[in-house]
């Protein structure tokens, strides 16, 4: 009941603030793309359209404040409803958050592809899109937080503080997943995809880090914070990374799964389920124990992940397992 309410309250004070009087409807400017990925017989486009994009200065002198207050500006965003977006000729319509996805039937070659999508003003935008080689033999499926990004989401006022005081100069990654993505993905050709609980405002953030980390980069899967009348806020945090494992599954029908995460956000949990709805396509999971451990919960889903049979590794530093997941992924080539 009170979820309800307070979704109704939010909702009509977003729409009055979006329709304010004597304000001039907000025009379509710019797109900020996000990373597309590929299916059998197409190619996915995603992104968002905005009335302005704002630049952030990040500096390693940057104040803890001058840092808290940029992050929070990634989160007051000019976005636009309704707009026609279009990509050669495929025509979509921007949602109430801004978010757009358009599906270019077809499939080009292996490798990165920027397509351009135009806005009604002529502007075009190039957004990137990841298309697998054919010769890979696995997929690697990751989380973001805790699991290639220091952010201790298993403490809210922890992931706060670290997710807002930081920039991309400042914010640590674990470098044993860097190496071990880079490494699989070099060797193997690998296409890397994300999924996090994180939202879309930090899309930019998070590709600039990971290309600033040398992180392998890959099509994101990050949340919806907007409000609307079917949702508040968000999906929940296991039913957003389950559906977005479920779309990587059916967009890549040929390829197994490893899939990555850590024991601070219900991941063996969304990976048990994850392996009983898609049987024999996780060829592993590969589980960080967070800083804080694991209770009791986190033991159980643990013990019922690894009694599907599927290879679980769970350890401090992914470069213990990067032998096995060598041998598992040889294995399937075979």
């Amino acid at each position: 009941m009170l979820r309800s309410i307070l979704q109704k309250v939010t909702l009509r004070l977003e729409q009055l603030f979006s329709q304010r009087p004597f304000s001039e409807p907000r025009q379509a400017k710019c797109i900020e793309p996000h990373i597309g990925y590929a299916t059998a017989d197409t190619l996915v486009l995603r992104g968002r359209a905005l009335a302005e994009k704002r630049r952030f200065d990040a500096d390693r002198t940057n104040t803890v404040l001058q840092n808290i207050m940029q992050s929070a500006q990634r989160f007051v965003t000019s976005e636009v409803a309704d707009v026609a977006v279009r990509a050669g000729d495929v025509v979509g319509r921007t949602d109430e958050e801004g978010y757009f996805q358009l599906t270019l039937p077809f499939r080009p070659a292996p490798g990165w592809h920027y397509e351009d999508v135009f806005l009604p003003n002529g502007l075009a935008t190039p957004c990137p899109a990841l298309v697998p080689h054919p010769d890979a033999p696995a997929m690697l499926i990751s989380d973001i937080d805790d699991t290639v990004l220091r952010t201790r989401a298993w403490s809210l006022i922890s992931n706060l503080w670290t997710t807002f005081s930081g920039n991309v100069n400042t914010r640590e990654m674990h470098k044993d997943a860097i190496e071990v993505y880079a490494q699989l993905q070099e060797t193997y050709q690998l296409p890397i995809y994300y999924v996090s609980s994180s939202p879309w405002n930090l899309h930019s953030f998070l590709n600039d880090l990971f290309h600033k980390s040398k992180l392998p980069s890959g099509p994101m899967f990050l949340r919806d914070l907007g409000v609307d009348e079917t949702k508040f806020i968000t999906s929940g945090h296991g039913s957003h990374k389950g559906d977005s494992i479920d779309i990587l599954m059916h967009a890549n029908p040929q390829l197994p799964a490893i899939l990555c995460g850590d024991s601070g956000q219900e991941d063996a949990r969304i990976y048990r389920d994850a392996v009983l709805r898609h049987p024999g396509r996780v060829r592993a999971v590969v589980l960080r124990t967070t800083g804080d451990g694991l209770d009791e919960e986190d033991a159980q889903n643990l013990k019922a992940l690894r009694e599907t049979g599927v290879p679980v590794f769970s350890g401090l530093d992914f470069r213990d397992f990067l032998p096995e997941l060598k041998s598992l992924i040889r294995k399937g080539e075979t």
